[in-house]
């Protein structure tokens, strides 16, 4: 297994749509940025709310946890597997990205984030289109016989996505 490189994953852009919109600016030696989407889902006592981050930003509370998801749409061949990682001026700005970072051979759809703040006096800004993380692709060794595309319960999810158990 080898993580592929910008020359690489320009190429998969653009002939398997590895990553919609594909804007060749985010391409960095082993990885693509991703931006943040437009829809976050906020917990309260009764549950998730939905806020939509496209024309007001939100803020985000120092320890609150939300849901979001990337603008792009991500298709991984199914001879792929992919990591989704905080980009690291958002970690020090506090942002932090937890919990399933993993992303699936075979995966189609917007990738959903698990943030949180980890300030303790500072709010921060959540906008669609900033840049919140990247995506570090590997190939596999070979391709697996059930890949995410038959198994999965999130493949082709548009937005955030709250856990279906």
């Amino acid at each position: 297994m080898a993580t592929i490189v910008d020359y690489q994953i320009r190429h998969l852009c653009r002939t398997a749509g590895l990553v919609e919109p594909f804007n060749s600016d985010l391409v960095n030696p082993a990885s693509i940025d991703v931006r943040l989407g437009k829809q976050i889902f906020t917990e309260t006592e009764s549950g998730w709310v939905e806020v939509d981050v496209s024309e007001k930003e939100y803020s985000m509370s120092p320890g609150e946890f939300i849901l979001g998801h990337t603008l792009e749409l991500v298709r991984i061949p199914r001879n792929y597997e992919c990591i989704f990682q905080l980009k690291s001026s958002r970690g020090r700005e506090g942002y932090e990205h937890a919990l399933a970072g993993y992303i699936d051979a075979g995966f189609v759809g917007q990738v959903t984030l698990e943030l949180t703040n980890l300030n303790r006096y500072h709010s921060l800004p959540l906008r669609e289109g900033i840049k919140i993380g990247q995506l570090r692709f590997i190939k596999l060794d070979s391709t697996p016989l059930r890949p995410y595309s038959l198994t999965g319960r999130y493949q082709n999810n548009t937005g955030a996505c709250v856990s279906l158990g």
